[in-house]
């Protein structure tokens, strides 16, 4: 792929893209972790492997569609040429100009994922807040929304944690979803997300507004510089809940941990080891740490705080209605779809592009 693109930029002179993209340095990038995975021993340590491989997935994910754009300009040249000298060609330009539109839209959407951890996987955190039961349901349905979204788009999901609830949906839920530009995508849905129906809880059939709280922080490896001491943690293993009656988890495997100079607190009942409960545990307060320095970096480049987008616990980011009318509309950007099932399917990846769009221009 490498030299056709080479090929086609001498041809087609200086892209503002390649500027935009960093091109020639996420080339060489690619070559140099290609040539990483080519060393004998690099498959051996599969921990240490992921992360390089994820790398290369995302780069690659920036450089493939720019590499479409410059194929479908030159084949609309070439199409406008033939045009001129044969008219049946002339109908098919408008389609293909429609092509490179796309092509292009979905280009710029790419060049808005440039912070330090875009590229990264997203470790996704759900908790259900004021609502009862609803609320309970209410966070299993964002659950299952974002798997949804995560397997239309081809992205590894692990369940990291899942607090049942015992009279419907759940208290909690934690999911890495790994794959290009996965954090860079899901960013933007950290925050307050309200429910308002008709409640199937409710004997009276009352309408019922429920809340759940959404976070997203970037999944790192150990190449990031983190720092977590002992002495700032404090740690209790607890019960791990099972499925009731003879076959409760009885031994004390769960993790639950806080962070004492952040206060930040995590848990994962996921398995049965306690030490795998811990590192799982442990990645996922990486992964909160990293996002609050990235937080503080957006910040210092912000002319004044409030211009930067308010995404976290406490702010209404987005509403869904299924009473007294079906909609979803994003409290920030406006976007709206009519559909509050298509919405809870999965499909969610224009108010993904919309938060992108509207966080550049609040800044």
């Amino acid at each position: 792929m490498n030299s056709s693109i080479g090929q086609r930029r001498s041809r087609s002179g200086s892209f503002n893209y390649e500027t935009l993209f960093d091109f020639d340095g996420k080339l060489a990038k690619i070559a140099e972790i290609e040539k990483r995975m080519s060393a004998p021993d690099f498959w051996e340590n599969q921990e240490a492997a992921r992360p390089v491989v994820a790398d290369l997935k995302s780069l690659k994910a920036l450089i493939k569609p720019l590499d479409e754009v410059f194929r479908a300009s030159e084949d609309l040249a070439s199409m406008i040429e033939m045009a001129e000298e044969d008219e049946s060609f002339a109908a098919e330009v408008p389609a293909e100009v429609e092509r490179l539109e796309k092509l292009l839209e979905d280009l710029e959407i790419k060049a808005l994922l440039n912070g330090p951890f875009d590229g990264n996987g997203a470790i996704l955190a759900i908790n259900a807040r004021d609502g009862g039961t609803d609320a309970n349901d209410w966070a299993e349905m964002l659950l299952r929304m974002y798997l949804n979204w995560a397997q239309a788009n081809d992205y590894e999901v692990e369940m990291l944690d899942r607090q049942e609830n015992e009279e419907a949906g759940i208290a909690s839920a934690a999911i890495a979803i790994r794959g290009p530009m996965a954090y860079g995508y899901l960013k933007g849905e950290a925050g307050m997300h309200r429910l308002v129906r008709i409640s199937p809880f409710n004997s009276e059939g009352k309408r019922q507004t429920s809340f759940a709280a959404v976070d997203v922080s970037p999944e790192v490896n150990d190449n990031v510089e983190i720092e977590i001491r002992d002495e700032d943690l404090e740690e209790q293993a607890i019960r791990s809940s099972g499925p009731g009656g003879q076959h409760v988890n009885k031994t004390s495997s769960a993790i639950r941990m806080r962070h004492i100079p952040t206060g930040l607190v995590v848990h994962c009942h996921a398995e049965r080891s306690q030490h795998k409960n811990r590192a799982t545990a442990i990645k996922m307060l990486r992964a909160r740490l990293a996002r609050i320095e990235e937080e503080k970096r957006e910040a210092e480049q912000a002319a004044k705080y409030d211009k930067m987008p308010k995404t976290g616990f406490g702010s209404q980011i987005r509403n869904y209605f299924l009473h007294p009318d079906q909609r979803v509309k994003d409290a920030r950007t406006g976007y709206l779809v009519g559909s509050f099932h298509s919405v809870l399917d999965g499909n969610i990846q224009g108010f993904l592009d919309a938060f992108l769009r509207w966080r550049v221009e609040q800044n």
